[in-house]
């Protein structure tokens, strides 16, 4: 039998697209992405336009070489997109240059991170292995033809780019394509890799894995566009009243004139316009009264759902305010990210460890700015090293007079697989540390502390893991489950020794204690947290579901079924302890406030309350019960997007630093003259009434970002 001829080229490009495209779609169908939709055209040609670079590149070696480097291609595809169902799975995002660092975690805890992978992930690598078939047993049946001259080739390749970037084109810049839910445009997310779920459910993990490169490379460029809110139409027709909380913003609108920075002032322009929340029933409650913070390493609801084990914690939960529908979701570096929102009421930026990132950053509104405003003695602590997060930096130009590490405390720790520093060792020795800073000072305290003796790993052995084993020996639960739990006891321990100790010193009563969890036990698979749980962890982002307590012995029990997250704590948290802040520069809202608004929102822009799920990655909206529109939500849809880019356009310009020196600056100016606000917010300076105040001769060097280094 003659064995047929086939031309080289050819035969690479259809090869090389048949794998592509297979990988695509078995990646869609494992992620529960559509696999009907527009963006697959999409994801088609994009693969269309690879296959034709990759085939002419391929063109260019020897017959044999070229299988090879063929075959190299397409199992670099595999591998790339099969890691990227093993990091979403594991870490709860999609792995990119931008958030590469991350790679460390899977470094450390390999064999979680592999036992983590599901055999479904595998069917990736199906095409690449059919093809090896082929050139084990089939390939030999065929000769190459004499291959084209390399101009034939290269024009050949150009003519189907060029046919195939036009219909790219029109699939990114074409309203038909975009689904009527879809919180960003399909041209943003083309430009503007920041969302890398979003991204990878639009181009397709090729074109995601070239796109971030891009942006690895060159950088994201936040633009603000006219889809972001600047205006809410409430805050002119807000009707005065004994709790309305003024805030005069004459400095402000002098710095917006004199700022040249055409970013700042944007955010200039969103921020003043944002609504100011009135004060409540609970304003001022526990004025004067100490605060702890506590960010409880890989707590989820487990913590609750066994009071017998954690006392100390459900003692807290009963008897304070116990908020049941609270969430912590994942995004890049989840532990620090979400310490950040909460120290900041920021959305954090989802492809980036964010605080690590900008650690050289100031944020003056940020939970120890207040404080410090407040006449408070701030310091922050967590019980281990540096290894991972700069929390040292980090926190002191956060405002934290002090920080506290693992071996500034001075007690034992080891490699985590061994054994992590003990929580109730840390609180031990927190409470000598509170003893220093209140030993010759009436200023009440405020601390941030992290804990981490319930972190990963729950795989294998370790001291902690094995301490309480016995504990949970009646339950059948999974082998990983139960370590875990051995750890949150530890934690617990902890917990208990800071109330004694709080009570042996005579100041629990004067000290509010917030706790709540950085995110739940990722190392852990949702199967077996299921066995634990009372719901299913599963579906609609039910995983992220982790406790916050908001404590003190003087509050009367509360359980609080509202849809909250980590934004919402701060604003709480000031409004409750009397402090002075700005409504307007958090993304969250004080959830006793009539403008709070029952919601959770997600890293990649989904979103939950009671009454939908509506999932971002793939535009899906599941009803829960009726009572949102088609309208609702898209304007919350569009709402989340603002918060999102000015977060993302603030925290890369180092807004929040030059808010504070050039306000300062004004004001400084403002102070020779006798000013205050009457009902009517006209400014009252020398005894005259004025509505349009100007700083007259003034000599004031307003910063206009230009020494700024954006991200």
């Amino acid at each position: 039998m003659k064995n047929k001829r086939i031309n080289r080229y050819v035969v690479n490009f259809i090869t090389i697209f048949s794998i592509l495209f297979s990988v695509e779609m078995i990646f869609r169908a494992i992620s529960e992405l559509p696999l009907f939709e527009l963006n697959v055209i999409r994801i088609m040609f994009g693969n269309l336009i690879l296959s034709s670079i990759f085939a002419f590149f391929v063109s260019l070696f020897k017959y044999k070489v070229g299988k090879v480097v063929t075959f190299i291609i397409c199992l670099v595809t595999s591998i790339y997109s099969w890691a990227q169902l093993g990091f979403n799975n594991f870490l709860g995002v999609y792995i990119s240059l931008q958030n590469a660092s991350q790679g460390a975690a899977v470094k450390d805890y390999v064999k979680d991170f592999f036992a983590s992978f599901k055999g479904e992930y595998y069917l990736c690598f199906v095409p690449i292995f059919l093809f090896l078939l082929y050139l084990i047993i089939f390939s030999k049946r065929f000769n190459e033809t004499r291959k084209l001259q390399f101009k034939d080739n290269l024009l050949f390749s150009l003519l189907i780019i060029s046919l195939c970037c036009n219909v790219y084109y029109l699939s990114i810049s074409n309203k038909y394509f975009e689904n009527k839910y879809s919180t960003t445009s399909n041209k943003e997310l083309f430009m503007h890799v920041s969302n890398q779920s979003q991204s990878i459910g639009a181009f397709g993990t090729s074109v995601f894995g070239i796109l971030d490169f891009r942006t690895y490379l060159f950088g994201n460029a936040v633009e603000i566009d006219e889809d972001v809110e600047f205006v809410n139409d409430e805050v002119e027709d807000k009707e005065v009243n004994e709790n309305t909380r003024y805030i005069s913003d004459i400095a402000w609108q002098e710095l917006i004139k004199n700022t040249t920075n055409e970013k700042y002032n944007k955010l200039n322009n969103y921020f003043i316009n944002q609504p100011i929340t009135d004060k409540n029933e609970y304003s001022g409650m526990f004025e004067g009264k100490n605060v702890i913070f506590i960010l409880m390493e890989s707590v989820n609801d487990i913590i609750l759902e066994y009071p017998e084990y954690y006392p100390n914690f459900n003692k807290m939960a009963t008897e304070g305010w116990n908020y049941t529908n609270n969430y912590s979701p994942r995004n890049a570096c989840a532990t620090l990210n979400n310490e950040f929102s909460g120290m900041t009421s920021l959305y954090s930026i989802h492809s980036l460890c964010t605080a690590k990132k900008y650690r050289n950053n100031s944020y003056p509104e940020s939970v120890f700015g207040v404080f410090n405003n407040a006449g408070y003695t701030t310091f922050s602590s967590h019980n281990y090293t540096e290894a991972y997060y700069p929390r040292k930096s980090i926190h002191t130009n956060m405002g934290s007079q002090e920080y506290y590490g693992v071996q500034k405390l001075g007690i034992p720790y080891s490699n985590e697989y061994i054994n992590w520093s003990g929580d109730d060792d840390f609180m031990e020795a927190i409470l000598k540390i509170i003893d220093k800073k209140t030993e010759n000072s009436d200023q009440p305290f405020m601390t941030w502390l992290t804990t981490v003796s319930s972190h990963q790993p729950y795989s294998v052995d370790s001291i902690q893991g094995n301490k309480y084993w016995s504990m949970t020996n009646k339950t059948n639960l999974p082998y990983d489950v139960r370590r875990f739990m051995s750890k949150v006891k530890i934690l617990d321990d902890g917990l208990g020794i800071l109330l004694e100790g709080l009570e042996e010193r005579g100041i629990l009563e004067d000290t509010v204690i917030v706790l709540y969890g950085d995110h739940y036990p990722y190392g852990i698979s949702k199967d077996h947290l299921n066995k634990a749980l009372s719901y299913n962890t599963s579906t609609d982002m039910n995983a992220e579901q982790v406790p916050l307590v908001i404590y003190n012995p003087t509050l009367e029990p509360r359980v609080i079924e509202d849809y909250t997250y980590y934004v919402n704590i701060l604003p709480t948290v000031f409004n409750m302890m009397g402090v002075e802040y700005d409504p307007r520069l958090y993304m969250g809202t004080d959830m006793n406030s009539e403008d709070f608004e029952s919601m959770v929102v997600f890293a990649d822009g989904s979103w939950k309350n009671e009454y939908v799920y509506f999932n971002a990655s793939t535009n899906k909206v599941k009803t829960y019960k009726e009572g949102l529109t088609d309208e609702d939500i898209s304007k919350i849809n569009s709402r989340i997007n603002s918060k999102n880019k000015i977060s993302e356009l603030a925290i890369s310009t180092n807004y929040f630093s030059y808010l504070e020196k050039n306000l300062t600056k004004i004001k400084e100016k403002l102070s020779e003259q006798t000013m205050c606000l009457d009902s009517d917010k006209q400014a009252y300076i020398d005894g005259t009434y004025q509505s349009d105040i100007k700083i007259e001769d003034a000599t004031v060097e307003i910063f206009d970002g230009s020494d700024v280094e954006e991200g």
